[in-house]
Formats: structure tokens, sequence, C-alpha cells
């Protein structure tokens, strides 16, 4: 079963990415092979948001939809996304946003509040063999290039964050 996973530190704070990945209605605008997002249902809870959506991912002449359920659980900072439906026989995606430790000095503090370390997985199975080996290969190539297309959306919506200035003598 493919699977990918990664691990990166960005110099936006774990809130400000958790928001941006739970936004999945503007994924089209950047996401890799995302080319319409459609919401079916919302519920909010206490400590957790849920979503049923429906993704339509395509390229070239293959175009496919499938539908999930996210968990959006903001205190722990982590979206769990559920298959429903669609043409995988499984799918098991996460992702998780943690702040750095606190320690070191003032501009060094100031510095890690504006960075999060996010970590992404996801894991699949296509039903159709064919359609395995005709999306497997752009699955893989898309999946490499979510983590820095999320970046980069995040630098586009937040600003890019600059080292701290020196303090004056």
């Amino acid at each position: 079963m493919p699977k990918f996973s990664t691990r990166r530190r960005v110099n936006h704070s774990a809130a400000d990415m958790f928001d941006l990945v739970a936004d999945i209605e503007r994924y089209p605008e950047f996401v890799p092979l995302c080319r319409a997002m459609r919401v079916i249902r919302r519920a909010q809870f206490k400590d957790h948001d849920v979503v049923v959506a429906e993704m339509t991912v395509a390229y070239k002449l293959i175009r496919e939809s499938f539908t999930s359920r996210l968990t959006l659980d903001r205190v722990k900072r982590t979206i769990l996304v559920e298959y429903l439906d669609g043409p995988f026989s499984r799918m098991e995606n996460r992702w998780s946003f943690r702040s750095p430790g606190k320690g070191g000095s003032e501009e060094a503090g100031a510095a890690q509040a504006r960075s999060c370390e996010v970590e992404f997985f996801i894991s699949y199975e296509f039903r159709s063999r064919t359609l395995g080996m005709l999306m497997g290969a752009m699955f893989d190539t898309a999946f490499r290039r979510f983590a820095s297309a999320f970046e980069t959306r995040a630098d586009a919506i937040f600003g890019p964050v600059r080292a701290p200035s020196p303090l004056p003598l």
C-alpha cells in the first residue's frame, strides 16, 4: 500500500498552519491535483469540528471524486481524514501541528512562537489496479509536493516570516 509521510519546520505558528489546512474550500486554489472541493456537511462540537467533504482530483483525462470525513481538533491541533467513498479501497490521512518547546533567549522564543512542526501522513490503495497504475505515480508526486504547497500558501496568506532584527547597541 503506497504511503508518504513528512515532518518539517515552517516559519508560521501552529494555529495559523492548522487554520490553513482546515480551510478545505480553498484547496482547489493551491493543492496539487485538486480540482474541486465541496463541503457536504459540517458539525461543530465543543472540542472539535467534523466536516464531510467531496474532493475531485484530476490529471490529464482522468478525473475522480472521493468523500471523506475530517475531524478538526483545534485543541490538539490535529486533523484526521477518514475515507468514506470513492475510488480507493482505503485511505488514511493525518496532519499534526506542534509548537516548538520553550527555552533560550527572548529573541529565540519569539522566533519559535512564529514557527511550528507540521507532520503529514497519508496511505492509500486504489480499488482498481488500472487506476492505481495510472494515478499512483501522480499521487506520489503530488503528495511529495503537498508540504511545500501548504508552506508556500502560508507565506502568501500570512506573509513570509523574516528573521528578527538585531537589537540596537
